[in-house]
């Protein structure tokens, strides 16, 4: 941490959070970080907040904050613009633990992609734009521990302290370049994702070689390694790893030297849990055959126009020097594939919640799909 920076204000009392909450709400932008536990939890929870404004960095711990909704009108406000880097997996985590909603955003991480940085981690633009080093090993680290290291808390606390003269700089260079348009459709995109489906299953999607009955296999030691990670407060993966229960699937081992053959099933896993792994591979066995129900795939018409509208998106990239997906995010690209508007009023409500690129590439994406025949 810089030498300069006075120390950040530890806020874990009611009174001082509603303290902090009307500050917040008096500032015109204010950056805002979040550090949570996925890596040491088998429910992962939010467990530090970070603010800075222009004048001070505040840390939030609501671990020891039994209401946070003081800061509830701060997230929702749009005179507050909250700056965030990278903000997509901030706003899922507060949603998901506080129920707060969303309003007026910019996301440096997004601007950076936005105007073509070819390195877009925070640690790269702060060394970048100011020289300032930030140590990446912290990322991993065990945020729901109590009381937070010092270096921890340094960490935290320079993810927001930059946020703010990082956010003039990256502004005006896409405002600069005519972008900043294209940029606030996306932060306020970014403001609503609340409702993202879960990744489905493993034995729904992992060893798309298994036969049913190895599926209804997979399952259950899927089931077995869920119940034991959720004994233990760990995440799924620190009992074992997804390649090992899908090879354990596939061999389907009776007895202990067969289930030491297994790859990744020799030392502690196999101390620990092979009786338990076994039991799990009779009960699937046991089990009724478990087909999966697979993706329907597109039409040849439809992905002959998928692939006229990425061959375009390539060439419109290459012209802006920015990533293809910024030019046209993926979801609205196989949304319009599938819909084959020929006219720009049935090509708008596919772009409704993206209008700068529907007046900016509207007629090149109609022009693209005329070209399939």
């Amino acid at each position: 941490m810089p030498p300069t920076l006075p120390p950040p204000h530890w806020i874990d009392t009611p009174d001082a959070l509603r303290d902090l909450a009307a500050h917040l709400r008096a500032q015109p932008r204010i950056g805002v970080d979040t550090e949570a536990n996925s890596l040491h939890a088998y429910r992962e929870q939010v467990c530090l907040l970070q603010f800075s404004t222009a004048e001070a960095d505040y840390l939030v711990d609501p671990l020891a904050l039994d209401d946070l909704s003081p800061l509830a009108p701060v997230f929702a406000s749009p005179q507050v613009e909250k700056i965030f880097h990278a903000a997509e997996y901030d706003v899922l985590g507060l949603h998901r633990d506080f129920g707060f909603s969303f309003a007026h955003l910019f996301d440096t991480m997004v601007s950076a992609r936005i105007l073509g940085y070819e390195k877009v981690g925070l640690g790269a633009l702060l060394a970048q734009h100011f020289g300032v080093r930030v140590e990446k090993r912290y990322q991993r680290a065990d945020w729901g521990q109590r009381p937070l290291p010092r270096e921890l808390l340094d960490y935290a606390r320079l993810d927001t302290h930059y946020l703010l003269p990082l956010r003039e700089r990256l502004a005006e260079a896409l405002e600069a370049r005519g972008l900043l348009p294209l940029a606030e459709e996306d932060f306020a995109r970014l403001a609503r994702p609340l409702e993202t489906p879960g990744r489905p299953p493993l034995w729904q999607r992992g060893g798309h070689d298994l036969t049913p009955q190895q599926v209804a296999v997979l399952k259950a030691l899927w089931e077995f390694r869920e119940e034991e990670a959720r004994r233990r407060n760990v995440p799924p993966f620190k009992i074992l790893g997804d390649k090992t229960l899908v090879a354990l699937a596939r061999a389907l081992p009776r007895t202990p030297g067969e289930l030491r053959a297994v790859p990744g099933m020799r030392g502690h896993p196999l101390r620990r849990y092979g009786q338990a792994l076994l039991a799990a591979v009779q009960a699937g066995l046991r089990a009724p055959a478990e087909p999966r129900t697979r993706r329907a795939r597109p039409d040849e018409a439809t992905i002959a126009r998928l692939e006229a509208l990425r061959r375009w998106r390539q060439g419109a990239a290459a012209a802006m020097g920015v990533p293809s997906d910024v030019v046209l995010p993926r979801s609205h690209m196989e949304a319009i594939a599938a819909a084959n508007p020929s006219t720009l009023e049935a090509l708008q409500p596919l772009m409704r919640d993206i209008p700068w690129r529907f007046e900016r590439f509207g007629r090149q994406i109609l022009a693209a799909l005329g070209e399939v025949t």
